[in-house]
């Protein structure tokens, strides 16, 4: 303990002097009570005992007092001079900036000068911009770090909990930001700005804003001179890393390819803190006139404006601000009529509900043309089974029309011959007819082949257009038989010696004939391997023919 005490005799923790490097390295110049109701909100409710206000201040900024104390003594911040209130500005040098580029992960070569000399004229100006981001943070007490106290100072912290939410961190604001129409970013030419802050907040929904404060000291053309000049870093290109051209401002920070559905610059807030004296009411509207052409834009058919190559300039006050925070209705977008959320006046609200009305109407045309195609395609399916219905095959016995199954098997063929025994019949009337087929007596076995031949062989073999029967047994001949008795040679004697006969009645006519004539059937087919006639060659064989 001892050995803490002699490094940091204020008695100072690393958590307030790391309150101390965030705010003052994205502020630069600060006061004990600024750090504390952005480092520790909570603090703020504490101490409400106290007798007066300078008694409380005193007590929930004593922390941060003396984290300021002891990091004076390492050499990283210093005193800053004073406000016209009195109080201590602090600001951080050299080596602070190097150490406070490490609590906001940001380069040393971002970080912006030391600020020293800020507070030789009390800093009226930096301290609105600090006034600004408080009310852009809205900063949120932890209720964890007030559970032990009373319940009076919970209920306070619980409802500035449940108030409207800010916009980012500490480490989304930077300021002093030079926006160099010519030269360099760390060498900046004549003829640029230079921001007063630039939030970044892309888990907000603000990707890029760049917010001017002005205490009601400049004339509406000092303003207009200053917006002419963000107009020209806009337009400015550089080449990039990869050897292409793009705007400058797209090398430093990230940013949609449009905004609200168009190409726009990036949006520039003026905040007005009424200590001077000008009056912004009269300011605004000298200011709208003066700056036309860089923030109006072109009239669409839908009844919106298209904002491509313009400026969106939001104006809203500072005491409204700190009020009713970014999501009150305190600012007016130049050219339009109400006050808005900051995310409205920044955006197209009437561009997106033109667009969101496209997409509906183009997603409607859509499922009318798919209903539209669903409809002919059922149309198409009903008109092909009606088709197909009207070719069902009708069973030639009872008149039913075939299953599809019964149907399938009908057709089915093996080389061109039809599988099916009774192509013609349902299933039903198919079994009787195989039944009555296997109930007939021995005789009859060759009626279980009696199904009509082929359409090929009924063209081939046209000699019998019915069905033989045998001229002695009076049976029906089988397919292989009446095929066999349809043959012809070159003429029109059939090949087969008794075509009236039957398979079996040729078979035993055969085998009589064999018992009476022995050897005949050997000498018939003698003669007719006998030598065949000589041929005669010249004129005299043609005569002959």
């Amino acid at each position: 303990m001892a050995g803490k005490r002699k490094n940091n005799p204020a008695g100072s923790t690393n958590s307030y002097r790391g309150d101390v490097l965030r705010v003052l390295g994205a502020l630069k110049v600060a006061t004990a009570d600024q750090i504390q109701r952005i480092g520790a909100p909570h603090l703020t409710f504490r101490h409400a005992d106290k007798e007066t206000p300078s008694k409380q201040k005193q007590a929930r900024t004593a922390s941060h007092t003396g984290a300021l104390s002891d990091m004076r003594k390492h050499g990283l911040s210093e005193n800053g001079g004073s406000t016209e209130t009195g109080d201590a500005l602090r600001n951080l040098t050299t080596k602070g900036l190097e150490a406070a580029s490490h609590e906001l992960r940001r380069p040393a070569t971002e970080m912006g000068s030391t600020a020293r000399g800020a507070g030789s004229s009390g800093a009226s100006h930096p301290m609105a911009v600090n006034e600004t981001v408080i009310a852009m943070l809205r900063p949120k007490p932890n209720m964890a770090k007030l559970a032990d106290d009373p319940p009076h100072v919970q209920a306070a912290a619980q409802a500035a909990v449940d108030g409207p939410d800010g916009i980012g961190t500490i480490a989304s604001y930077w300021t002093e930001v030079p926006l160099p129409a010519t030269g360099t970013w760390n060498a900046p030419g004549k003829g640029g700005a230079q921001a007063d802050l630039v939030l970044t907040a892309p888990q907000d929904q603000v990707p890029l804003l760049f917010i001017e404060v002005d205490n009601c000291h400049e004339t509406a053309e000092e303003l207009a001179a200053k917006l002419e000049k963000y107009a020209r870093f806009f337009k400015r290109k550089v080449k990039d890393t990869d050897g292409k051209e793009r705007p400058m401002w797209r090398t430093r920070w990230s940013a949609p390819a449009t905004w609200s559905g168009d190409k726009t610059y990036p949006p520039v807030l003026l905040v007005f803190n009424r200590v001077g004296e000008r009056n912004p009411n009269r300011t605004i509207p000298r200011l709208m006139e003066l700056t036309r052409h860089l923030w109006e834009g072109e009239r669409q058919k839908g009844g919106h404006h298209r904002y491509d190559g313009r400026i969106p300039i939001i104006a809203t006050g500072l005491k409204n601000l700190s009020q009713h925070g970014p999501e009150g209705p305190v600012f007016l977008r130049f050219g339009r009529d109400h006050m808005e959320p900051l995310w409205e006046a920044i955006g197209n609200p009437r561009r997106e509900a033109a667009d969101a009305r496209a997409r509906e109407e183009t997603a409607r045309a859509q499922r009318e043309y798919q209903a539209k195609v669903q409809r002919a395609a059922q149309e198409q399916a009903a008109k092909q089974a009606a088709e197909r219905e009207a070719r069902r095959p009708v069973c030639a016995g009872c008149g039913a029309k075939f299953t599809d199954a019964r149907w399938e098997a009908a057709q089915a063929t093996d080389w061109g011959t039809p599988q099916d025994s009774h192509p013609h019949l349902c299933d039903g009337c198919k079994q009787k007819a195989d039944a009555v087929a296997s109930a007939s007596p021995t005789p009859g076995r060759h009626e279980e082949h009696q199904e009509p031949l082929p359409e090929w062989a009924r063209h081939e073999f046209m000699r019998y257009p019915r069905r033989p029967r045998c001229t002695e047994c009076k049976a029906a001949f089988t397919n292989e038989r009446w095929q066999a008795v349809e043959r012809t040679g070159w003429g029109t004697v059939p090949m087969e010696a008794r075509p009236t006969l039957c398979g079996d009645c040729d078979r035993r006519h055969e085998i009589d004939r064999e018992q009476a004539w022995p050897g005949a059937s050997r000498q018939e087919q003698e003669q007719d391997q006998a030598v065949p006639e000589q041929k005669t060659t010249g004129w005299l064989a043609r005569l002959r023919r």
